[in-house]
């Protein structure tokens, strides 16, 4: 089957990468659209673990405020160079990230973020709560280590399904925005205001 410029076209308009990495992708699905697009996905990924290590110190510090001005938030989000951080995808990413981060109210940014104090307390409450429930003391681990891994999904950053797509993490729409504009891109700090808290 033929690949067409048109086919082309519509998965890059729909992806975001590049005409030759359409084409090719396009050509190993054999023309099929939606298994193009998942090469694409698992090619970005892998292109993404290639880019962690490299040095990001360009970058935004992206705002929202919710409108009633009653909650705001800043995030900043790093990349390599300045001429990515001017684009207009990079901007949109970092706006969408500060919305989520609004409506979705995580604690930290990753996992290596938490503080080791709140997971041993909210460890001990699903212990208890797995006690009182009578459940035989060899499943009591693994139910808490089950619910443990449920409450950090819910709270931290990277891990939380994304407000306007709940088929993507943040961390799979931050690996994706590494593999369309071709630099590492990281996720410092945010803050999160709400009038009188």
């Amino acid at each position: 089957m033929g690949i067409s410029a048109k086919m082309v076209k519509e998965l890059r308009d729909k992806t975001g990468a590049g005409m030759m990495d359409c084409k090719k992708a396009l050509t190993e699905a054999g023309g099929d659209y939606e298994k193009a697009v998942k090469v694409l996905r698992e090619k970005g990924i892998a292109k993404a673990a290639k880019r962690e290590g490299r040095v990001t110190a360009e970058g935004v510090i992206a705002s929202y405020v919710h409108p009633g001005d009653k909650l705001g938030v800043m995030v900043e989000i790093n990349c390599e160079t300045d001429f990515v951080a001017r684009t207009e995808k990079f901007n949109t990413f970092a706006r969408d990230v500060a919305m989520h981060i609004a409506a979705i109210a995580p604690v930290c940014v990753s996992r290596e973020d938490l503080d080791e104090s709140l997971l041993e307390n909210e460890r001990e409450v699903y212990r208890q709560q797995a006690l009182n429930e009578d459940k035989p003391e060899k499943v009591v681990d693994r139910i808490v280590d089950g619910k443990l891994e449920k409450y950090i999904a819910e709270i931290v950053l990277l891990e939380q399904p994304f407000v306007r797509d709940n088929d993507k993490t943040v961390l799979d729409l931050l690996k994706e925005m590494i593999s369309t504009l071709g630099e590492n891109i990281n996720i410092k700090r945010f803050v999160r205001f709400r009038l009188g808290e």
